[in-house]
Protein backbone atom coordinates (compact mmCIF):
# COMPACT_ATOMS: atom_id res chain seq x y z
CA UNK A 1 0.00 0.00 0.00
CA UNK A 2 1.43 3.32 -1.01
CA UNK A 3 2.24 5.79 1.71
CA UNK A 4 -0.14 8.71 1.90
CA UNK A 5 1.42 12.15 1.36
CA UNK A 6 2.26 14.03 4.52
CA UNK A 7 0.89 17.57 4.70
CA UNK A 8 2.55 20.05 7.02
CA UNK A 9 0.99 23.32 8.04
CA UNK A 10 2.67 26.51 6.81
CA UNK A 11 2.61 29.75 8.75
CA UNK A 12 3.48 33.26 7.64
CA UNK A 13 6.07 33.18 10.40
CA UNK A 14 8.00 30.64 8.32
CA UNK A 15 8.47 33.03 5.40
CA UNK A 16 11.99 34.07 4.50
CA UNK A 17 13.18 37.57 5.35
CA UNK A 18 13.08 38.60 1.68
CA UNK A 19 9.38 37.78 1.55
CA UNK A 20 8.69 39.70 4.74
CA UNK A 21 10.58 42.71 3.36
CA UNK A 22 8.38 42.58 0.26
CA UNK A 23 5.19 42.38 2.36
CA UNK A 24 6.30 45.30 4.55
CA UNK A 25 7.00 47.50 1.53
CA UNK A 26 3.44 46.92 0.30
CA UNK A 27 1.92 48.31 3.51
CA UNK A 28 0.65 51.82 2.77
CA UNK A 29 -0.54 53.16 6.12
CA UNK A 30 1.76 54.05 9.00
CA UNK A 31 -0.58 52.20 11.38
CA UNK A 32 -0.14 48.94 9.46
CA UNK A 33 3.62 49.40 9.40
CA UNK A 34 3.78 49.98 13.15
CA UNK A 35 1.55 46.96 13.76
CA UNK A 36 3.88 44.85 11.61
CA UNK A 37 6.76 45.56 13.97
CA UNK A 38 4.71 44.64 17.06
CA UNK A 39 4.19 41.05 15.86
CA UNK A 40 7.50 39.67 17.10
CA UNK A 41 11.18 40.56 17.43
CA UNK A 42 12.01 39.21 13.98
CA UNK A 43 9.33 41.32 12.33
CA UNK A 44 10.45 44.35 14.33
CA UNK A 45 13.95 43.79 12.93
CA UNK A 46 12.51 43.74 9.41
CA UNK A 47 10.69 46.99 10.14
CA UNK A 48 13.86 48.64 11.48
CA UNK A 49 15.92 47.55 8.47
CA UNK A 50 13.25 48.99 6.17
CA UNK A 51 13.26 52.46 7.70
CA UNK A 52 14.96 54.99 5.42
CA UNK A 53 14.24 58.35 7.08
CA UNK A 54 14.11 59.73 10.60
CA UNK A 55 13.46 63.16 12.04
CA UNK A 56 12.51 64.43 15.47
CA UNK A 57 9.44 66.41 16.50
CA UNK A 58 11.55 69.52 16.96
CA UNK A 59 13.04 69.18 13.47
CA UNK A 60 13.07 72.47 11.58
CA UNK A 61 12.57 70.49 8.37
CA UNK A 62 9.21 69.40 9.68
CA UNK A 63 8.05 72.44 11.65
CA UNK A 64 8.90 75.44 9.50
CA UNK A 65 7.18 77.83 11.91
CA UNK A 66 9.21 76.68 14.92
CA UNK A 67 10.66 79.51 16.97
CA UNK A 68 14.24 79.18 18.12
CA UNK A 69 13.04 80.25 21.57
CA UNK A 70 11.00 77.06 21.95
CA UNK A 71 12.45 74.15 23.93
CA UNK A 72 14.71 71.92 21.83
CA UNK A 73 15.15 68.18 21.99
CA UNK A 74 18.28 67.19 23.84
CA UNK A 75 20.02 64.48 21.83
CA UNK A 76 23.06 62.84 23.40
CA UNK A 77 25.69 60.54 21.93
CA UNK A 78 23.87 57.62 23.55
CA UNK A 79 20.63 58.53 21.80
CA UNK A 80 22.37 58.71 18.44
CA UNK A 81 24.15 55.40 19.11
CA UNK A 82 20.83 53.67 19.75
CA UNK A 83 19.26 55.20 16.66
CA UNK A 84 22.07 54.19 14.31
CA UNK A 85 22.19 50.73 15.84
CA UNK A 86 18.45 50.23 15.46
CA UNK A 87 18.11 51.80 12.00
CA UNK A 88 21.30 50.88 10.10
CA UNK A 89 19.84 51.58 6.64
CA UNK A 90 18.81 55.22 7.06
CA UNK A 91 19.46 57.46 4.07
CA UNK A 92 17.77 60.58 5.53
CA UNK A 93 18.39 61.91 9.04
CA UNK A 94 17.35 65.26 10.49
CA UNK A 95 18.86 66.42 13.77
CA UNK A 96 17.75 70.00 13.12
CA UNK A 97 16.88 71.94 16.24
CA UNK A 98 19.01 69.71 18.48
CA UNK A 99 20.91 72.75 19.72
CA UNK A 100 22.95 70.89 22.34
CA UNK A 101 24.16 68.04 20.12
CA UNK A 102 27.98 67.91 20.59
CA UNK A 103 30.61 67.21 17.97
CA UNK A 104 31.33 63.88 19.66
CA UNK A 105 27.79 62.70 18.92
CA UNK A 106 28.56 62.66 15.21
CA UNK A 107 31.65 60.47 15.69
CA UNK A 108 29.36 57.43 15.63
CA UNK A 109 28.80 58.02 11.91
CA UNK A 110 32.36 56.79 11.34
CA UNK A 111 31.77 53.61 13.36
CA UNK A 112 28.66 52.71 11.37
CA UNK A 113 29.96 53.79 7.94
CA UNK A 114 26.59 55.40 7.45
CA UNK A 115 24.58 55.02 4.24
CA UNK A 116 23.14 58.49 4.77
CA UNK A 117 22.48 60.52 1.65
CA UNK A 118 20.71 63.49 3.30
CA UNK A 119 21.65 65.05 6.64
CA UNK A 120 20.09 68.09 8.32
CA UNK A 121 21.98 69.83 11.12
CA UNK A 122 20.09 73.14 11.05
CA UNK A 123 20.55 75.19 14.23
CA UNK A 124 22.86 72.61 15.79
CA UNK A 125 24.82 75.42 17.39
CA UNK A 126 27.37 73.16 19.11
CA UNK A 127 28.51 71.51 15.87
CA UNK A 128 31.87 72.83 14.64
CA UNK A 129 34.45 71.78 12.04
CA UNK A 130 35.39 68.85 14.29
CA UNK A 131 31.88 67.41 14.10
CA UNK A 132 31.72 68.10 10.37
CA UNK A 133 34.89 66.02 9.92
CA UNK A 134 33.03 63.03 11.40
CA UNK A 135 30.23 63.60 8.89
CA UNK A 136 32.74 63.80 6.04
CA UNK A 137 34.54 60.56 6.84
CA UNK A 138 31.47 58.67 8.06
CA UNK A 139 29.04 59.54 5.25
CA UNK A 140 30.79 58.85 1.94
CA UNK A 141 27.48 58.65 0.05
CA UNK A 142 26.20 62.02 1.21
CA UNK A 143 24.50 64.08 -1.51
CA UNK A 144 22.47 66.61 0.52
CA UNK A 145 23.53 68.49 3.64
CA UNK A 146 21.94 71.43 5.44
CA UNK A 147 24.10 73.39 7.90
CA UNK A 148 21.84 76.41 8.48
CA UNK A 149 23.26 78.54 11.34
CA UNK A 150 26.01 76.06 12.20
CA UNK A 151 29.34 77.36 13.55
CA UNK A 152 31.51 75.89 10.83
CA UNK A 153 34.38 77.50 8.92
CA UNK A 154 36.15 77.09 5.59
CA UNK A 155 38.32 74.32 7.03
CA UNK A 156 35.25 72.21 7.72
CA UNK A 157 33.98 72.71 4.17
CA UNK A 158 37.38 71.76 2.74
CA UNK A 159 37.27 68.46 4.65
CA UNK A 160 33.66 67.84 3.68
CA UNK A 161 34.34 68.46 -0.01
CA UNK A 162 37.33 66.09 -0.03
CA UNK A 163 35.42 63.11 1.38
CA UNK A 164 31.90 63.83 0.06
CA UNK A 165 32.57 64.63 -3.57
CA UNK A 166 29.07 63.49 -4.59
CA UNK A 167 27.37 66.41 -2.86
CA UNK A 168 24.53 67.94 -4.88
CA UNK A 169 22.61 70.19 -2.47
CA UNK A 170 24.37 72.30 0.20
CA UNK A 171 22.65 74.76 2.54
CA UNK A 172 25.08 77.17 4.24
CA UNK A 173 22.65 80.03 4.96
CA UNK A 174 23.57 82.14 7.99
CA UNK A 175 26.95 80.39 8.34
CA UNK A 176 28.72 83.67 9.07
CA UNK A 177 32.23 82.18 9.30
CA UNK A 178 32.24 80.91 5.70
CA UNK A 179 34.22 82.77 3.03
CA UNK A 180 35.15 82.24 -0.62
CA UNK A 181 37.84 79.78 0.43
CA UNK A 182 35.21 77.26 1.54
CA UNK A 183 33.06 77.92 -1.53
CA UNK A 184 36.09 77.36 -3.78
CA UNK A 185 36.71 73.96 -2.15
CA UNK A 186 33.14 72.88 -2.83
CA UNK A 187 33.24 74.21 -6.40
CA UNK A 188 36.48 72.41 -7.22
CA UNK A 189 35.92 69.08 -5.44
CA UNK A 190 32.16 68.57 -5.84
CA UNK A 191 31.58 68.51 -9.57
CA UNK A 192 27.95 67.36 -9.21
CA UNK A 193 26.76 70.37 -7.23
CA UNK A 194 23.24 71.35 -8.28
CA UNK A 195 21.96 73.74 -5.59
CA UNK A 196 23.51 75.97 -2.93
CA UNK A 197 22.17 78.39 -0.36
CA UNK A 198 24.62 81.02 0.92
CA UNK A 199 22.07 83.61 2.04
CA UNK A 200 23.30 86.02 4.74
CA UNK A 201 26.89 84.77 4.42
CA UNK A 202 28.33 88.27 4.28
CA UNK A 203 31.98 87.19 4.13
CA UNK A 204 31.46 85.61 0.69
CA UNK A 205 32.49 87.89 -2.20
CA UNK A 206 31.44 85.42 -4.89
CA UNK A 207 34.87 84.80 -6.42
CA UNK A 208 34.97 81.31 -4.94
CA UNK A 209 32.46 80.20 -7.58
CA UNK A 210 34.92 80.85 -10.41
CA UNK A 211 35.04 77.74 -12.61
CA UNK A 212 32.11 76.05 -10.86
CA UNK A 213 30.48 73.06 -12.52
CA UNK A 214 27.81 73.55 -15.15
CA UNK A 215 25.60 71.29 -13.02
CA UNK A 216 25.09 74.18 -10.55
CA UNK A 217 21.64 75.40 -11.55
CA UNK A 218 20.21 76.85 -8.32
CA UNK A 219 21.76 79.53 -6.08
CA UNK A 220 20.18 81.34 -3.13
CA UNK A 221 22.29 84.37 -2.17
CA UNK A 222 19.92 86.69 -0.32
CA UNK A 223 21.56 89.58 1.57
CA UNK A 224 25.09 88.81 0.40
CA UNK A 225 27.88 91.30 -0.22
CA UNK A 226 29.40 90.47 -3.58
CA UNK A 227 32.35 92.29 -5.06
CA UNK A 228 32.26 93.30 -8.77
CA UNK A 229 34.35 90.19 -9.58
CA UNK A 230 31.88 87.99 -7.73
CA UNK A 231 28.89 88.06 -10.07
CA UNK A 232 30.86 87.02 -13.19
CA UNK A 233 32.34 84.18 -11.12
CA UNK A 234 28.88 83.04 -10.01
CA UNK A 235 27.77 82.79 -13.64
CA UNK A 236 31.04 81.23 -14.83
CA UNK A 237 29.64 77.69 -14.89
CA UNK A 238 26.96 78.73 -17.36
CA UNK A 239 24.30 76.42 -15.93
CA UNK A 240 22.32 78.65 -13.56
CA UNK A 241 18.56 78.56 -14.11
CA UNK A 242 17.59 80.13 -10.76
CA UNK A 243 19.37 82.97 -8.94
CA UNK A 244 18.31 84.99 -5.92
CA UNK A 245 20.53 87.99 -5.09
CA UNK A 246 17.78 90.00 -3.40
CA UNK A 247 18.91 92.71 -1.00
CA UNK A 248 22.36 92.77 -2.62
CA UNK A 249 24.62 95.02 -0.55
CA UNK A 250 25.94 98.13 -2.22
CA UNK A 251 29.60 98.06 -3.26
CA UNK A 252 31.55 101.24 -3.95
CA UNK A 253 33.18 99.58 -6.99
CA UNK A 254 29.84 98.66 -8.60
CA UNK A 255 27.92 95.41 -9.03
CA UNK A 256 29.91 93.76 -11.84
CA UNK A 257 27.13 93.07 -14.36
CA UNK A 258 29.06 94.82 -17.12
CA UNK A 259 31.74 92.09 -16.95
CA UNK A 260 29.34 89.14 -17.26
CA UNK A 261 29.68 86.99 -20.37
CA UNK A 262 26.29 86.95 -22.12
CA UNK A 263 26.71 83.25 -22.91
CA UNK A 264 26.91 82.40 -19.19
CA UNK A 265 23.45 83.80 -18.34
CA UNK A 266 21.43 82.44 -21.25
CA UNK A 267 19.89 79.56 -19.25
CA UNK A 268 18.31 81.68 -16.51
CA UNK A 269 14.62 80.97 -15.90
CA UNK A 270 13.95 82.67 -12.54
CA UNK A 271 15.75 85.78 -11.25
CA UNK A 272 15.15 87.59 -7.96
CA UNK A 273 16.50 91.15 -7.73
CA UNK A 274 14.14 92.33 -5.00
CA UNK A 275 15.59 95.20 -2.95
CA UNK A 276 18.63 95.56 -5.25
CA UNK A 277 18.40 99.33 -5.18
CA UNK A 278 21.62 99.92 -7.15
CA UNK A 279 20.60 97.72 -10.11
CA UNK A 280 19.94 100.10 -12.99
CA UNK A 281 19.21 100.21 -16.70
CA UNK A 282 22.60 98.85 -17.82
CA UNK A 283 22.21 95.61 -15.89
CA UNK A 284 18.53 95.22 -16.81
CA UNK A 285 19.19 95.73 -20.53
CA UNK A 286 22.01 93.19 -20.49
CA UNK A 287 19.90 90.56 -18.77
CA UNK A 288 16.84 91.23 -20.93
CA UNK A 289 18.92 90.79 -24.08
CA UNK A 290 20.90 87.79 -22.82
CA UNK A 291 18.19 85.68 -21.13
CA UNK A 292 15.70 84.55 -23.81
CA UNK A 293 14.20 81.87 -21.53
CA UNK A 294 13.56 84.07 -18.48
CA UNK A 295 10.12 83.18 -17.07
CA UNK A 296 9.98 85.10 -13.77
CA UNK A 297 11.76 88.27 -12.69
CA UNK A 298 11.37 90.03 -9.35
CA UNK A 299 12.38 93.70 -9.61
CA UNK A 300 10.42 94.99 -6.62
CA UNK A 301 12.03 97.98 -4.90
CA UNK A 302 14.59 98.40 -7.70
CA UNK A 303 14.44 102.19 -7.81
CA UNK A 304 17.18 102.87 -10.39
CA UNK A 305 15.37 101.28 -13.34
CA UNK A 306 14.09 103.99 -15.67
CA UNK A 307 12.00 103.81 -18.84
CA UNK A 308 15.03 102.52 -20.77
CA UNK A 309 15.13 99.40 -18.62
CA UNK A 310 11.40 98.74 -18.82
CA UNK A 311 11.46 99.16 -22.60
CA UNK A 312 14.26 96.57 -22.81
CA UNK A 313 12.15 94.12 -20.82
CA UNK A 314 9.19 94.68 -23.14
CA UNK A 315 11.31 94.30 -26.25
CA UNK A 316 13.37 91.23 -25.33
CA UNK A 317 11.67 89.21 -22.56
CA UNK A 318 9.38 87.23 -24.84
CA UNK A 319 9.21 84.22 -22.48
CA UNK A 320 8.43 86.21 -19.34
CA UNK A 321 5.35 84.91 -17.51
CA UNK A 322 5.59 86.61 -14.11
CA UNK A 323 6.99 90.09 -13.40
CA UNK A 324 7.25 91.77 -9.98
CA UNK A 325 7.47 95.58 -9.97
CA UNK A 326 6.10 96.49 -6.54
CA UNK A 327 7.26 99.83 -5.11
CA UNK A 328 9.50 100.69 -8.07
CA UNK A 329 9.73 104.48 -7.79
CA UNK A 330 10.84 105.06 -11.39
CA UNK A 331 8.25 102.87 -13.09
CA UNK A 332 6.06 105.32 -15.01
CA UNK A 333 3.13 105.03 -17.40
CA UNK A 334 5.51 104.78 -20.36
CA UNK A 335 7.44 101.93 -18.75
CA UNK A 336 4.24 100.06 -17.97
CA UNK A 337 3.12 100.53 -21.56
CA UNK A 338 6.38 99.02 -22.80
CA UNK A 339 5.76 95.93 -20.68
CA UNK A 340 2.14 95.83 -21.86
CA UNK A 341 3.00 96.04 -25.55
CA UNK A 342 5.82 93.50 -25.25
CA UNK A 343 6.03 90.45 -22.95
CA UNK A 344 3.43 88.52 -24.95
CA UNK A 345 3.50 85.52 -22.61
CA UNK A 346 2.98 87.53 -19.43
CA UNK A 347 0.41 85.93 -17.12
CA UNK A 348 0.89 87.76 -13.82
CA UNK A 349 2.01 91.29 -13.01
CA UNK A 350 2.70 92.04 -9.35
CA UNK A 351 2.07 95.77 -9.24
CA UNK A 352 1.49 97.92 -6.20
CA UNK A 353 2.50 101.23 -4.63
CA UNK A 354 4.29 102.56 -7.70
CA UNK A 355 3.84 106.34 -7.24
CA UNK A 356 4.48 107.30 -10.89
CA UNK A 357 2.00 104.83 -12.38
CA UNK A 358 -1.44 106.34 -12.90
CA UNK A 359 -4.82 104.69 -12.44
CA UNK A 360 -5.48 105.30 -16.14
CA UNK A 361 -2.36 103.37 -17.17
CA UNK A 362 -3.37 100.42 -15.02
CA UNK A 363 -6.93 100.35 -16.37
CA UNK A 364 -5.64 100.59 -19.94
CA UNK A 365 -3.33 97.64 -19.23
CA UNK A 366 -6.29 95.60 -17.97
CA UNK A 367 -8.35 96.53 -21.03
CA UNK A 368 -5.70 95.64 -23.62
CA UNK A 369 -4.19 92.67 -21.78
CA UNK A 370 -7.20 91.08 -20.13
CA UNK A 371 -5.42 87.74 -19.91
CA UNK A 372 -2.82 89.19 -17.51
CA UNK A 373 -3.66 89.02 -13.80
CA UNK A 374 -2.58 92.19 -11.96
CA UNK A 375 -1.88 91.39 -8.31
CA UNK A 376 -1.46 93.99 -5.58
CA UNK A 377 0.76 91.73 -3.49
CA UNK A 378 4.47 91.72 -2.81
CA UNK A 379 6.15 88.32 -2.98
CA UNK A 380 9.52 87.78 -1.31
CA UNK A 381 10.38 84.20 -2.29
CA UNK A 382 9.95 82.99 -5.86
CA UNK A 383 12.10 79.86 -5.62
CA UNK A 384 10.69 76.67 -7.16
CA UNK A 385 9.37 74.17 -4.61
CA UNK A 386 11.31 71.16 -3.46
CA UNK A 387 14.86 72.22 -4.29
CA UNK A 388 16.16 72.37 -0.73
CA UNK A 389 14.87 69.20 0.87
Amino acid sequence: MENSPVYTSTSILHLADDCLFFIFQKLDSSTDRESFGLTCRRWLHIQNLSRRSLQFECSLTQLRSLSLSQPSTSISSLHLYRLLNRYPCLNFLSLSGCTELPDSGLSLLILYRSKLQSLHLDCCFSITDHGLSFVATGCPFLTNISLYRCNITDSGLETLSQFCSSLKHVNLSYCSLISDRGIRALSENCQNLQAMNISHCRSIDGVGFQGCSRTLTFLEADSCKFEPEGLPAIFSGGGLTYLNISNLSWCIRGHGFEAIDMRSICNLRILNFRLCRTIGDEAVVKIAEGCPFLEEWNLSLCHDISRVGWEAIGAHCSSLERLHVNRCRNLCDGGLQAVRDGCKRLERLYLGRCPRVSWTAIETFKLLRGNVEIIDEEVVCIAPDGVFF
